[in-house]
């Protein structure tokens, strides 16, 4: 079991605290979050507990903005052949449902390609442009993918074939010859905020249109797909992606699309009290699933249709892919971890790159955020794919992985992505240098305590506190995920009341009591507390002394009652 640094937010200042709970009458310790979390003015807070659209950034922001709505305008005047270029991931599929379906709406002649990860690969090659100019198409819309397709974007061009990327990766030392591209990661770009998901720069592009016919309010009517993207692609839920999130969860629990309706049926979900950890675990899933053992274009058919229970057929079938690619995850995963015992046993190093060639290429990220989980170390997973290593990075906090693949490009073929997760390929003949190289640059940037996690701890506070005015604010700081995660909080002096319960192999419960002395004598507070994954921590439980408790708060909802309990994230004995 990993052990974590506990490593609790700097000190806020305690007159700031002070004003902001006295502001907005919150309980003391959610102050304490707000003001750690750089929420320290009452405008901040304001913005955070209420988001709002009138706080969106003016789409013409982003570079080449109004080329791109110019020439979309003019394609759907001229009743010009479109294209929409998608990925098959969960941001790449519901930018090109979105899209798809906003530019029909405005009569354009639009379709739609996601390429087959196995026979395409990731990105749009000059195979899939010698179709589209067969087919009479004139432009070319990516999304999620495109900053890095130079040479089937620039092949495009010379076709007379114009190409506008909607992207949110690093792009890489040459542009492609594109009509337009909108990136806020370009290197001249002075949009304001840098995070959005590809699904985020497509509405923001949708907004641009609408702005420009004079129907914005139609643009919101997209963003319960922003919604499943942001959370699926863990961008940042903060600045303008938090409120996108927010009303785009609005949306879904409100007024969810047939499409949309079809998946959460398949999935047991009821509109309401979706969230996105909904999202991330039930529905993001399904949609992944046509992509990662088949077809992706079936996602997209699915979002976009109007026929309900012809999309929860859709689903049906990718519920059973999806139950297929746990299997394919779980036997890889099991393959996985003896040969990285295997590699981190044959010297001090700071990454994990393993390679299978009957890998199944669909399932090799998640498997890799795994091991990053297991093994804390950046880890990339290849298999092999026509003669050449294909696979997926993922990052542990703090380590740049897309950058050290730049520093290694020269053994590369093709690399693209984030700081935290990456995609890459490479001559089976080069791996071992690559091993050598991308560790060198894993020594040069890693020191010995960034591979011990860190458990970043909000605030600390009594059990006392989790008032049930406590518990109604706290759901002000949803929506919750990358970057707005759950507040973490630490309380001391914790005791075991009446034993531990264990259950499933490794998982536990108790009561958790903690006394507090009031006015000379002990006062006693109690909750529920959950452990999953604790096992080896029972010990500090079963022995009558106190232990600190790393946990969050999370709702059980039993019939019409809700109650509160802690989710344990780590425990220590007290000396």
């Amino acid at each position: 079991m990993l052990e974590f640094i506990w490593k609790l937010r700097g000190a806020p200042d305690e007159s700031t605290v002070k004003n902001i709970a006295a502001n907005f009458k919150i309980p003391k310790g959610l102050a304490r979050v707000l003001v750690a979390r750089g929420l320290d003015t009452p405008k901040k807070v304001n913005d955070y507990f209420h988001p709002s659209l009138d706080n969106l950034y003016d789409p013409f922001l982003l570079k080449d903005m109004d080329k791109a709505v110019d020439r979309i305008l003019k394609a759907i005047k001229n009743k010009e052949k479109i294209i929409v270029h998608g990925d098959y991931d969960v941001d790449g599929t519901t930018s090109t449902s979105m899209l798809v379906e906003f530019i029909r709406k405005l009569g354009g002649n639009i379709t739609y390609h996601i390429p087959d990860r196995f026979q395409e690969g990731y990105g749009i090659i000059s195979q899939t442009v010698e179709r589209v100019k067969e087919q009479g198409i004139s432009l070319i819309i990516t999304v999620d993918v495109g900053i890095t397709s130079v040479e089937a974007i620039n092949y495009a061009h010379s076709l007379g074939i114009d190409t506008i990327i909607c992207d949110h990766h690093e792009p890489g030392p040459q542009l492609p010859q594109a009509f337009a591209i909108l990136d806020p990661l370009l290197p001249d770009s002075n949009y304001p905020f840098k995070h959005l998901a590809a699904c985020g720069v497509v509405f923001k592009l949708i907004q641009a249109i609408a702005k420009t016919l004079g129907i914005e309010e139609e643009a919101f009517s997209y963003l319960d797909y922003v919604a499943i993207a942001s959370a699926a692609d863990m961008v940042p839920l903060v600045d303008e992606n938090r409120i996108l999130s927010y009303y785009g969860l609005k949306l879904l629990n409100e007024k969810p699309r047939p499409g949309l309706k079809g998946l959460l049926h398949c999935t047991n979900l009821t509109p309401g009290n979706l969230t996105s950890l909904h999202i991330i675990y039930s529905l993001a899933p399904l949609i992944n699933a046509a992509g990662r053992l088949g077809d992706a274009m079936r996602s997209v058919e699915m979002m976009i249709q109007k026929d309900e229970i012809a999309a929860f057929q859709m689903a049906q079938q990718l519920e059973q892919d999806n139950r297929m690619r746990r299997y394919y995850d779980e036997k890889t995963f099991e393959e996985a971890v003896p040969m990285a015992e295997e590699f981190l046993s044959q010297k001090d190093r700071r990454c994990l790159i393993l390679h299978k060639e009957d890998w199944h290429a669909g399932v090799i990220g998640i498997v890799a955020s795994r091991l990053v989980d297991k093994f804390h170390l950046p880890t990339i997973l290849l298999t092999t794919i026509y003669n050449s290593a294909k696979g997926s990075a993922r990052s542990i906090i703090n380590f740049d992985i897309h950058s050290a693949l730049k520093e290694c490009s020269h053994l590369l073929e093709e690399f693209g992505g984030h700081k935290h997760a990456a995609g890459l390929s490479l001559k089976l003949e080069n791996l071992q240098d690559f091993i050598d190289c991308f560790d060198s640059v894993a020594h040069k940037y890693i020191t010995k305590e960034m591979l011990i996690p860190e458990l970043v701890i909000d605030a600390e506070i009594n059990l006392s506190e989790l008032s049930p005015k406590f518990f109604q604010f706290l759901q002000l700081f949803a929506p919750f995920g990358f970057e707005n995660t759950k507040p973490v909080f630490l309380s001391r002096g914790i005791y075991s009341k009446n034993g531990v319960k264990v259950f499933g192999a490794n998982n536990f419960r108790f009561r958790a009591l903690q006394p507090i002395n009031i006015n000379g004598g002990n006062v006693f507070f109690e909750i529920d507390a959950v452990g999953q994954n604790l096992g080896e921590k029972i010990k500090y439980l079963n022995n009558g002394k106190p232990f600190s408790l790393v946990y969050v708060l999370e709702e059980v909802v039993s019939g019409n009652q809700t109650q509160f309990q802690l989710r344990v994230k780590d425990i220590r004995p007290e000396t």
